[in-house]
């Protein structure tokens, strides 16, 4: 399919001369009804000759009211002109201060066309529609800029962590292609099989991201500390091997939403406070609703190894790699229950396809308190 032809960059007609036409225009019609009103006044005056009161005076002509009104439609018509050209001239000037917004409104469409999103209007004055609207346009260009940067992070990890077991499977096939006899063949199949397992696994991972990035959530009423309950008993094992304990504080927690979504969510927030915690460790999962707020909250700790506030908040970014995040400290990967550093991303997404908030912070003594807010359902 042919691209799109561009439309030509200076119109024919511009705006600013369209202005000073209707400026003129209006000028033009509000001085022929002021001389139509004059006119009409000027037919009431008695048509008989007008002599001059002062005797001294009567070498002066003599006007009628005919004569009067010819001398008005003849003068009329050159005030309609000199009004017509004042119009023109003042309106295309004023105009063009009117205008003049829009032209750096155009120059910042103009270069985030041509893929500068680092560019802002910044536009300053009095508050009116231009300011209003290049406000809007500087919010896009930062939404934008953020969306490109993030997905732009987002393909270079998610090559970087595909490529891993790729690169890792070629060189366990190149081995045993070089030295047939010499290879331990079911040690290197359980290998072959860990390392295929972590590039299935991640690869349903980026598409359960990527599915969360598309979805709009369904709207079908459900009580969150359910789906939290049963998410920590799907997970009971894993915490017994990890020696976690359990602390259930589930009240009601009534929310509008997806229900598989909201299970994804839950999941991976009781999947990381059990991988990513201490031997022995404990968790503390949480619900509760504020009906006078209209809120549901959730709220997930942990022990585990410590934060600070800002690698906290930024745990929700993509492949975050880090001590305890993308890979357990018993040494076991991501294939044997550890992480791929997508399951905060993806809680991300679900929380706001249904409008609330996430708040990552760092748990006194360690570890890590998660916490998500979502509008609650009317009960």
């Amino acid at each position: 399919m042919s691209a799109a032809r561009p439309r030509p960059t200076k119109p024919l007609v511009s705006a600013r001369f369209r202005l000073a036409l209707s400026y003129a225009a209006f000028l033009v019609a509000a001085g022929a009804v002021l001389l139509a009103g004059v006119y009409v006044v000027l037919r009431y005056v008695p048509n008989y000759p007008l002599t001059a009161a002062n005797p001294s005076e009567a070498h002066l002509p003599i006007a009628s009211r005919s004569k009067i009104l010819t001398v008005l439609v003849h003068l009329s018509g050159a005030l309609l002109v000199a009004l017509a050209l004042i119009g023109i001239t003042g309106g295309w000037f004023l105009a063009g201060w009117v205008l003049r917004p829009l032209q750096r409104i155009d120059e910042a469409v103009r270069l985030a066309a041509e893929g500068r999103l680092d560019h802002r209007i910044r536009l300053t004055g009095i508050n009116d529609e231009f300011r209003r609207l290049a406000d809007a346009f500087d919010h896009m260009l930062d939404r934008l800029d953020d969306a490109f940067a993030t997905q732009e992070r987002f393909a270079a990890n998610a090559s970087h962590e595909l490529r891993t077991p790729l690169a890792v499977t070629g060189t366990l096939l190149d081995v045993a292609r070089q030295n047939p006899d010499g290879q331990d063949y079911p040690a290197l199949v359980e290998r072959l099989s860990i390392t295929n397992a972590r590039a299935v696994g991640l690869t349903e991972a980026l598409l359960r991201l990527a599915d969360a990035n598309a979805v709009t959530a369904a709207a079908a009423p459900l009580d969150l500390a359910g789906t939290v309950r049963a998410a920590v008993r799907e997970a009971g094992d894993e915490a017994r091997r990890c020696g976690v304990t359990w602390d259930l504080r589930l009240e009601a927690a009534p929310v509008l939403g997806d229900g598989a979504l909201l299970a994804q969510l839950a999941a991976n927030l009781v999947q990381n406070a059990v991988r990513h915690n201490t031997a022995p460790g404990t968790a503390l999962a949480a619900t509760g609703h504020d009906p006078r707020r209209g809120l549901t909250t959730l709220r997930i700790e942990n022990t585990g190894p410590g934060y600070t506030t800002g690698t906290a908040a930024r745990l929700r970014e993509p492949f975050l790699r880090g001590e305890g995040r993308t890979r357990r400290r018993d040494g076991r990967g991501p294939g044997a229950g550890g992480g791929y550093g997508l399951g905060l991303a993806l809680v991300a997404r679900v929380v706001d396809v249904h409008g609330g908030t996430l708040d990552t912070a760092p748990r006194e003594g360690g570890g890590l308190v998660v916490t998500v807010t979502l509008p609650a359902h009317p009960v």
